[in-house]
């Protein structure tokens, strides 16, 4: 063992193993710490979980991963079993039929669980959307498996520096795009808040140096104004008797991120970039009481924002988030957010609902696996795309709740927006599908009627009554719009069969035969988008039988077989069949293959130096897309047979239009300084220019010819140097 493990493992593996022990006493007795430290032994001297290169050692991974769910996550032994066991089975020392008999079933589930994201992902999981569809359906068989894939994910992202530039960019996307969104869910905030701000660093690296960087240059004041506001609190709540921590807490660089950009403001104009903390040790009989008590005494020392209360501790969130939170006018007129806790609730906050279970016990688990069992209904809907899943999952999971009551006072909670057809599909489908309205709070209300907390609603229906089309314009659950979405298709199924059974019998009543190609080539000619379109409309009588009995019969031509759908294989082998006429294209498209037709994409306008790639069009040809425009995930997720790639190649010869959005302080002669700025710099024109300016603060829309990545980074940072300048960006992306 001493002599095939290298210096950094025999530095890092002991530590490991000793904070590992540490939190294992709570769960292991002494008999099974050390049947497992002699396993691990073991595997060490046969070299099973060592690899050439040390950056991927798998017994480092392995250990770290077991350190966080213990020390980061609060789970226990079965968790941790999984993960020893699943490393056992894969690389072959433990038969797979063993599992059960040695750990139980929870351990061979979690086991199983594993073997399926582990196979997905050998199989590209980040393009094929039904594997994407079965990696959720993976997490949505028990908890654990989530929290584990979410542990290796966030051990792979702090060592993200250690793998090449590619896997860099591919692994922070899908981290930001679903494992970030799941930890937020699961309430595991401390780790989320790692999860996004390792995303940005890697997909967005300048943008999160520049906050990093302001932030460092403006810790020392905010560590003072903190310092000024904490003290005579503090000092306030020891002489109430209170046993309490009080600390500032910086804001994510994520967050702050999301600011600039919700708010169109630059940095300096952000002024909630921290919050202060009052965790209480109190017992769990009195923690409300205390909680109102320490808010009363903050109250009392600085003005509250009635609008900005936020009580999580009357009604927690449904992952079991409590807290009282505030925003009140500090020293110096300055706006602060104060977080009101206890211990077990912060406990609970930053480890989300695994620590939940620990003070909630069966609770807890139930409300979990209720979440769990609405994520497996959507999944199941064949119909809905991953991207689909992915967007109405983070719609229910970033809006607040309301809080609302059936007739007979049984409370619901719903998002934020929530209708009364959603309340009526949360109750039960039936009671939706034959929603007509409702009596809310007494008064009678229509179904799109948007409920608000407190509101006790009665669902009237009729069994006349069906879903409809518009519906999914009402409702914004991910339950509901399933629900509608299934129904609709079995009612299309309905009529599609009643269609095409009328068509035979009319035709046969015509003594005319019923060939289904034939039927097929009249679809388009009719101008229908597919069979089961022009279907429905014989059964819901919009489609004269007669007029498609004409058609029909003047079908004297043969078949012929239907064009092949796009897609980058067959658009790259036509082309190199056939090569346009030579020319010096600056890009290279896929394998090397030059003098491919492109056009650069509008929605992004990348310019020679950008991170591109090629997405095949149905009029044929390649539009060229930014790595990072907004369309990209969208793009590469639900077409990604279409998706090709691209570099850059030679010298830049050509000049593209970038846009720039300049916000500075509104000085007279700030207008021409930076067209003084772009007039002096070589390969660079000026195009047009749109001024804004609003409170003192001038914003400019300036758009411009540039050769490449290099000529635009250059002016940027001179545009920067201009006094009164706050920010420069680059728009259409």
């Amino acid at each position: 063992m001493e002599r095939t493990l290298n210096q950094n493992l025999k530095l890092e593996l002991p530590a490991l193993y000793r904070g590992i022990l540490g939190h294992a006493r709570v769960y292991f007795t002494s008999e099974e710490i050390a049947d497992t430290r002699r396993m691990l032994v073991d595997l060490l001297k046969e070299g099973k979980l060592q690899h050439a290169d040390a950056i991927h050692q798998p017994i480092v991974k392995l250990m770290n991963v077991i350190y966080i769910l213990l020390d980061e996550m609060s789970l226990g032994k079965t968790a941790v079993n999984g993960v020893l066991a699943f490393t056992l089975v894969s690389e072959g020392v433990m038969p797979r039929e063993e599992v059960k008999g040695r750990y139980g079933a929870s351990v061979a589930g979690i086991v199983e669980g594993l073997e399926r994201v582990h196979e997905l992902y050998e199989r590209g999981v980040s393009v094929e959307t039904e594997n994407f569809r079965k990696l959720l359906l993976s997490f949505a068989q028990d908890l654990r498996v989530i929290l584990i894939v979410l542990a290796d994910r966030l051990f792979v992202m702090r060592n993200l520096s250690d793998y090449p530039d590619d896997d860099r960019r591919s692994v922070a996307k899908e981290v930001a795009f679903l494992y970030a969104p799941l930890a937020h869910r699961l309430g595991l905030y401390s780790i989320k808040t790692v999860l996004e701000d390792l995303a940005l660093k890697y997909t967005n690296h300048e943008i999160y140096a520049d906050i990093a960087r302001k932030l460092n240059e403006t810790k020392r004041s905010r560590d003072a104004y903190i310092k000024e506001f904490i003290v005579p609190l503090k000092k306030r709540l020891e002489d109430a008797g209170f046993d309490f921590e009080i600390k500032g807490r910086t804001k994510s660089i994520h967050s702050i991120y999301n600011k600039i950009v919700k708010k169109k403001t630059p940095f300096e104009d952000i002024y909630d970039l921290f919050a202060i903390r009052i965790i209480l040790n109190s017992p769990l009989e009195k923690e409300k009481s205390e909680c109102w008590q320490v808010y009363s005494i903050v109250a009392d020392m600085y003005q509250p924002n009635p609008s900005r209360m936020r009580d999580w501790l009357s009604i927690p969130k449904s992952n079991g988030y409590e807290s009282l939170h505030t925003t009140v006018m500090g020293p110096q007129g300055k706006w602060v957010e104060v977080q009101i806790r206890t211990r077990r609730m912060d406990e609970v906050a930053e480890k989300g609902l695994a620590a939940h279970w620990k003070y909630k016990g069966v609770q807890s688990e139930a409300n979990m696996d209720n979440w769990l069992k609405g994520i497996r209904e959507i999944l199941e809907n064949p119909e809905m795309s991953a991207m689909d899943f992915m967007d109405n999952f983070k719609l229910n999971l970033y809006d607040d709740e309301v809080f609302v009551f059936t007739p007979n006072g049984d409370l619901h909670k719903l998002p934020k927006g929530a209708t009364v057809l959603d309340f009526a599909f949360e109750i039960h489908t039936k009671l939706g599908a034959q929603c007509i309205g409702a009596i809310l709070n007494g008064k009678n209300v229509p179904m799109k009627h948007v409920l608000c907390n407190g509101d006790q609603i009665q669902i009237l229906t009729s069994q006349a009554q069906s879903p409809k089309q518009e519906w999914l314009n009402i409702v914004m659950t991910s339950r509901a719009k399933t629900k509608i979405r299934q129904a609709l298709k079995e009612s299309q199924s309905k009529d599609v069969e009643i269609g095409r059974e009328t068509l035979k019998r009319r035709l046969k009543n015509w003594k005319i035969d019923f060939d289904e190609a034939k039927v097929m080539r009249l679809v388009k000619k009719m101008g229908y988008k597919s069979v089961t379109d022009m279907y429905v409309d014989v059964a819901l009588e919009k489609l004269d039988v007669l007029a498609f009995r004409d058609e029909y019969q003047e079908l004297d031509k043969p078949v012929t077989q239907e064009e092949t759908p796009a897609s980058a294989e067959n658009f790259i082998q036509k082309e190199n069949q056939s090569p346009l006429a030579a020319k010096d294209d600056v890009l290279v498209i896929d394998q090397n293959l030059k003098d491919i037709d492109f056009t650069l994409a509008k929605c992004c306008h990348p310019i020679y130096g950008d991170e591109v790639f090629g997405f095949v069009s149905s009029q044929g040809g390649v539009k060229i897309h930014r790595m990072d425009c907004p369309n990209a995930p969208l793009l590469i997720s639900k077409f990604g047979y279409r998706v090709v790639k691209a570099c850059w190649a030679g010298k830049a010869g050509s000049r593209y239009a970038v846009t720039l959005r300049v916000v500075a302080s509104d000085d007279i002669g700030i207008v021409t300084n930076v067209t003084s700025i772009i007039s002096k710099e070589p390969q660079t024109a000026l195009r047009s220019i749109n001024v804004d300016s609003s409170d003192g603060i001038f914003i400019g829309t300036i758009t411009i010819f540039v050769t490449d990545t290099n000529n635009l980074k250059s002016l940027i940072k001179k545009i920067k140097t201009i006094k009164g300048v706050k920010s420069v960006e680059r728009t259409g992306a």
